[in-house]
């Protein structure tokens, strides 16, 4: 399975994420953008965006790209900063960027953005398996 395969299989096998309506924009080996519009019943009780949704947008592009370099990767531990509210209709979008591939275990820290604008800062851990993605 190529790079690019293996994020669109995983969103396939994923009903949270596609009912959140998150997209894939960009893909290629170690780093893929998803996208969202936040709905109404994303939100809370004050008419904001739940937190967990963002942090579910980055969550997924976290885990998507992990696992481009053809090995099951799983998060170990994730942080999220919220730094803006966000609204109904807000489009939102979260890129991950995984440049190194040395061990087991790796660090990323995902932006995630309404436009150029900085709404969220997602903070993870990956744990890289033996599995093999298989077609």
């Amino acid at each position: 399975m190529t790079p690019e395969q293996i994020p669109n299989k995983m969103l396939e096998l994923d009903p949270y994420s596609t009912w959140l309506g998150i997209k894939i924009l960009e893909c290629e080996l170690g780093r893929c953008k998803v996208g969202m519009t936040i709905r109404k019943e994303m939100l809370n009780s004050m008419g904001k965006a739940h937190g967990g949704i963002s942090y579910s947008l980055a969550d997924t592009a976290f885990g998507f790209a992990a696992n481009t370099h053809g090995k099951y990767a799983v998060s170990i531990e994730t942080s999220i900063n919220h730094i803006e509210a966000l609204e109904e209709g807000d489009y939102i979008t979260a890129e991950s960027v995984i440049e190194k591939v040395k061990t087991k275990v790796g660090f990323n820290v995902i932006e995630v953005k309404r436009g150029d604008e900085l709404v969220a800062l997602f903070k993870g851990v990956v744990y890289r398996t033996k599995k093999d993605w298989e077609e």
